[in-house]
C-alpha cells in the first residue's frame, strides 16, 4: 500500500519500509509519530484520494535521527558596485521510517 503525506509545507509518495528526510518534528530519537495529513492513499483500482484529506486515514512512522544538511552558499552580487555578500546556511531535517499505513 502507498500513501501521500504532507508534512512541513512538503508532500512525500511514501510506503512501508521507506526512510525519508522532512523537516525538523518535535519528536525525540526512537519516538514512534502518527501523521495524519494523508492526501491519498492506496494503488491501482482501491486509490482513494482525500478532499483534501482521506477521512480516517494515518501514516505510523519512527524517527530515527535529527541532523543538517549539506550547506548551502546563499550569494549576492551586484554588477560594478562593489556589493557582494555570501552567506551559507544547513536545514535541520528529521529522518523517519514508514512502519504502518492505515487506510
Amino acid at each position: 500500500m502507498e500513501a501521500v503525506i504532507r508534512t512541513g509545507g512538503k508532500q512525500y509518495a511514501v510506503a512501508v519500509g521507506d526512510v525519508l528526510k522532512v523537516e525538523k518534528l518535535p519528536a525525540g530519537e526512537g519516538e514512534s509519530i502518527e501523521i495524519k495529513d494523508v492526501l491519498s492513499v492506496g494503488t491501482g483500482e482501491d486509490l482513494r484520494v482525500g478532499t483534501p484529506l482521506v477521512e480516517g486515514a494515518k501514516v505510523k512512522a519512527k524517527v530515527l535521527e535529527h541532523g543538517k544538511k549539506k550547506k548551502i552558499i546563499v550569494f549576492k552580487k551586484k554588477r560594478r558596485k562593489g556589493y557582494e555578500r555570501k552567506q551559507g546556511h544547513r536545514q535541520w531535517y528529521t529522518s523517519i521510517k514508514i512502519e504502518e499505513i492505515k487506510a
